[in-house]
């Protein structure tokens, strides 16, 4: 400013450690309120590190002092008050440095209302997590979504005619190694069961594979009223006369049969004059089928 005596038109500015903050940078650094000197009494800080989907926070410490057992500093895999706790530090030994496995971090310190010590200071650099297993192939089925990424979710849908066993949507989880929240599912032909589709598709229990010996499935197929259902075996390679498959027309084997079949393919094939029909697969063999492929599908 002018004037006989020079001075600045402000105060000098102070730069002064906050308590808390939000941080978005791939690296920085966080200091207790008050570094180097004491933190204040009766302190509650939280500080969020913000990185992108796909990183962790790598924390480094270079200073920690803290009155122990009473002042304390966490760290919590997560953005939430209540995500997981993967550090809680007090006194005077500087921690070793860890990993976050969240792109979101909660840090949070805590002092009481007596012996202020000069508090902390740590750093932190963004580092790239791995993804998850590719599940891939994915047996008789699909797989939904390219994204095998920490907080990533896929889906995995079965090929007509087979059913999917385990859970049908999977999300990459937080955690030093990267895993998906449940197993992979699988796609299994089923022991029978009710079809309601219009159209569809029924294999042998384990195809393609040989079915097995001593079974026993049944299936039973409801169209609207007023239409009729027929079957249509684009294979059919059992081991008869042991093995068969027999076919009612309703929902009873009391109901007039359709047909018994073992081998081949039905010149004729039934047709119902009902809205449904039962089907019943039997298998007495010891061995399951003769050939590789000892199954049957029926086309509807």
């Amino acid at each position: 400013m002018p004037g006989t005596v020079r001075r600045w038109n402000y105060p000098p500015p102070l730069c002064i450690a906050q308590c808390g903050g939000i941080r978005e940078e791939m690296e920085g650094m966080i200091l207790s309120p008050g570094f180097p000197g004491n933190y204040p009494s009766n302190s509650d800080c939280t500080w969020r590190i913000y990185l992108p989907v796909g990183y962790g926070a790598h924390i480094q410490f270079l200073n920690f002092s803290t009155e122990a057992n009473h002042d304390f500093l966490e760290i919590r895999n997560g953005p939430l008050d209540t995500s997981a706790v993967i550090g809680r530090f007090s006194g005077q030994d500087v921690p070793s440095s860890l990993l976050t496995t969240s792109h979101e971090t909660t840090v949070y310190f805590h002092s009481d209302h007596s012996q202020n010590k000069p508090g902390f200071r740590f750093e932190y650099q963004a580092y790239e997590l791995q993804e998850c297993p590719d599940p891939e192939p994915f047996r008789y089925g699909v797989v939904v979504g390219a994204g095998y990424n920490v907080g990533q979710s896929i889906s995995f849908e079965c090929l007509p005619g087979y059913q999917l066993m385990g859970h049908s949507i999977l999300t990459c989880e937080h955690g030093t190694t990267r895993n998906w929240d449940h197993p992979f599912p699988r796609c299994e032909v089923p022991c029978g069961g009710n079809i309601t589709s219009d159209n569809g598709t029924i294999f042998s229990p384990g195809y393609p594979e040989e079915y097995p010996s001593s079974a026993d499935c049944s299936w039973l197929i409801t169209v609207a009223p007023g239409f009729g259902i027929k079957i249509n075996f684009t294979l059919l390679q059992v081991h008869g006369p042991h093995d068969f498959i027999t076919v009612w027309d309703g929902p009873q084997e009391t109901a007039r049969k359709l047909g018994v079949f073992t081998d081949g393919e039905p010149n004729d094939p039934p047709s119902s004059t009902s809205n449904q029909v039962l089907i019943r697969f039997r298998s007495n063999t010891e061995k399951g089928g003769l050939s590789p492929l000892s199954l049957f599908s029926a086309g509807l």
